[in-house]
């Protein structure tokens, strides 16, 4: 049986970075599919590290299989589970390069994602980002709440205007990824990492590109905080 001591998952921007760590192939089996990653040593530490959208950005936000990364990880045995995600800032004075430990989450994609389609049970989401404190830092701001959306197309300006009333960032992917941990019953924490103004905020078209270049200038200080954390759940 394949055994880690913390899951890493890598977002937009992070994910080719963490596979810079080396480590070696696995592939786990779940009744949700096959769960590819790294196992990588740090620190006495034995990191599962998952690729979110895999190898070559090939996956997009609606496409990712949260469900096997949550049931995978649990699997393994993992103390918790830390992702980073590029998100979208609903206020200005949260700029591009600016990082968000999230505690709370809305979802608005719709996806109604579940590890429990044949059986009835309802999981309590007052702690939705368990893991939130372990990372923090000087540069992180600590606590936000994390709007989830479907995508793949970014957001009207007039859904920001609604969206802002609601939280801090918006995103794709770590809600979803939030709710299917919780139901694994494995704790999660997210990075939230400002890679853009959101719609009618910034003035511009909005490009993946933006996105991209953004995490590229920041990515080494999120691996440092990430690699940190994951120390601190492993301990």
């Amino acid at each position: 049986m394949l055994r880690a001591d913390v899951g890493l998952i890598g977002g937009t921007g992070v994910g080719p970075r963490l596979a810079a760590l080396g480590g070696v192939r696995f592939g786990m089996p779940t009744p949700f599919g096959l769960m590819r990653g790294r196992l990588v040593e740090h620190k006495g530490l034995l990191l599962a590290v998952v690729a979110r959208h895999a190898a070559g950005h090939r996956l997009p936000p609606h496409a990712v299989n949260y469900r096997a990364m949550a049931w995978g990880l649990g699997r393994m045995g993992v103390k918790g589970v830390l992702a980073t995600a590029a998100v979208g800032s609903l206020a200005p004075e949260v700029g591009v390069g600016s990082m968000v430990a999230c505690t709370d989450l809305v979802d608005l994609s719709g996806r109604n994602l579940t590890l429990f389609e044949h059986e009835v049970r309802h999981v309590d989401m007052g702690a939705c980002f368990p893991l939130a404190s372990v990372l923090a830092a000087s540069d992180v701001r600590s606590g936000g709440t994390y709007v989830n959306v479907n995508g793949p197309r970014y957001e009207t300006p007039a859904e920001i205007l609604g969206m802002a009333r609601l939280g801090d960032v918006v995103g794709m992917t770590a809600g979803t990824e939030a709710v299917a941990f919780r139901e694994a019953g494995v704790t999660y924490g997210c990075l939230a990492v400002v890679s853009n103004l959101a719609a009618g905020l910034g003035g511009e078209t909005l490009e993946h590109g933006h996105v991209t270049d953004a995490l590229e200038s920041c990515g080494p200080r999120v691996v440092e905080i990430l690699l940190s954390a994951a120390e601190r759940v492993g301990a």
